[in-house]
C-alpha cells in the first residue's frame, strides 16, 4: 500500500514544488531613488570585498575628485583592514557597512573596490534605517552583490568606477570620470557611440538591472537573484575563458534570462590572454542565446572592467537606439 501511495502521490509533491517561486515577495514594480545629491553632503568610502591599500595612492586621488565637485568624503573606521584578500573579517566589514547604511548624515557610499567578499555580509543586514534615509551605493564588479540586494529591496544604485579605479592615471578615463560627476550634480546621462557590426537593431525603454555576470551566476536561486523580465538588462566581465563565459551564459539563459527582455547591453568582456579558443567569440555565444528574440542588442557598450567606465543607474528607465550607424543611450 505505501509503494501505491508513493506511486500516486508524487505526481501531485513534485508538481506542488515545482510551483514554489524562488522568492514568495511581492515582486518590486518601482525603484526609489535616493535624494539626489548636493554640494556639501558627505560620501563614505567602504570597501565590503577586497582590502584597499593606502600607499597605491587611488583613495588621495579620490579624495581630490569628491572635493573638486564640492563633496565631503569620509572613512568607514576600518577602510584599511586587512584580512588576508579581505578588507578585514567578515565582523568587519559588515559593521562598517551596516553602520554606513544606518548613518542619515551620509548621503552616499562609494565602494572603494570590488574583489570578492560581499556575498559573505550580506545576509543579517539591517536595511529599517536606510529605508527612512536612503542613499546611493556605488560601485561595480563585487558590489553587484550589493545591486542586486537593492533590487530586491527596491532602490536604484549605480554602477560606477570605484576609487581603485583610480590607481592608474588614465586620459581615456575622461568619459568615465565625466559621467560619475554628471551623476552627482544630478546631469541626464547621454551616451553614444559608434554601432557594433553585431548589434541588433531597434528601440527600447525599461528599467536597466545587471551587473558582473560571474555575480549574477553566483546568486541563482537565491533570494538576491535579480528578474531581468520586461527590463533592459546589463552585462559584463573580465578576465575569464571563453568557455567559462559559455558556460555562465547558458547558466542565465536556462534561468530564463533572456527570454523577456526590453534590451540587453553588453559592456566589456574580456578574455585571459591564454584563453582557449572554442570555435565561437563571446559576441558570438551571447548572439546564439538571442537572436530573433526580437529587442536590441548594444555590444562593446563603454561599461565594465575597462578604462572607460561609465555611469548606468540600475533601477531607474533608460532609452536605447540601436541603428546601423550609431547607438545612443540616455538615462
Amino acid at each position: 500500500m505505501k509503494s501505491i501511495y508513493l506511486i500516486l502521490i508524487l505526481p501531485v509533491l513534485m508538481l506542488g514544488c515545482k510551483s514554489l517561486p524562488v522568492q514568495s515577495l511581492k515582486p518590486v514594480q518601482h525603484w526609489i531613488a535616493p535624494p539626489d545629491l548636493k554640494p556639501g553632503d558627505t560620501v563614505l568610502y567602504i570597501a565590503p570585498a577586497g582590502n584597499v591599500l593606502e600607499e597605491k595612492g587611488y583613495m588621495q586621488r579620490a579624495d581630490s575628485l569628491l572635493r573638486l565637485w564640492g563633496y565631503v568624503p569620509k572613512y568607514a573606521p576600518h577602510l584599511y583592514s586587512q584580512n588576508y584578500v579581505f578588507a578585514g573579517t567578515d565582523s568587519i566589514r559588515f559593521t562598517d557597512l551596516q553602520q554606513a547604511l544606518d548613518d542619515p548624515s551620509v548621503k552616499a557610499i562609494w565602494c572603494a573596490r570590488g574583489g570578492y567578499g560581499s556575498v559573505r555580509i550580506i545576509d543579517s543586514l539591517d536595511f529599517s534605517k536606510f529605508k527612512k534615509h536612503p542613499k546611493w551605493i556605488i560601485g561595480f564588479s563585487d558590489i553587484t552583490v550589493l545591486h542586486s540586494l537593492l533590487h530586491q529591496k527596491g532602490f536604484q544604485s549605480v554602477h560606477a568606477i570605484m576609487p581603485i579605479s583610480l590607481e592608474h592615471p588614465k586620459p581615456e578615463r575622461a568619459k568615465a570620470i565625466q559621467s560619475l560627476k554628471d551623476f552627482f550634480t544630478g546631469r541626464a546621462l547621454r551616451y553614444e557611440m559608434p554601432s557594433d557590426s553585431l548589434n541588433i537593431f531597434g528601440k527600447a525603454r525599461g528599467v536597466v538591472v545587471g551587473g558582473n555576470i560571474s555575480l549574477l551566476v553566483s546568486l541563482l536561486g537565491s533570494k538576491y537573484q535579480i528578474d531581468p523580465a520586461g527590463k533592459i538588462l546589463f552585462l559584463e566581465d573580465v578576465g575569464e575563458y571563453t568557455y567559462s563565459y559559455d558556460r555562465m551564459l547558458y547558466a542565465l539563459k536556462n534561468a530564463g534570462y533572456f527570454d523577456r527582455l526590453k534590451g540587453l547591453i553588453i559592456g566589456g568582456t574580456g578574455v585571459k590572454k591564454d584563453d582557449d579558443y572554442i570555435g565561437e567569440t563571446v559576441k558570438q555565444i551571447i548572439l546564439k542565446h538571442v537572436k530573433g528574440k526580437g529587442y536590441p542588442v548594444i555590444f562593446d557598450f563603454p561599461a565594465g572592467h575597462i578604462v572607460d567606465n561609465r555611469v548606468i543607474i540600475f533601477g531607474k528607465k533608460a532609452n536605447i537606439k540601436v541603428d546601423k550607424d550609431k547607438t545612443v543611450f540616455m538615462q
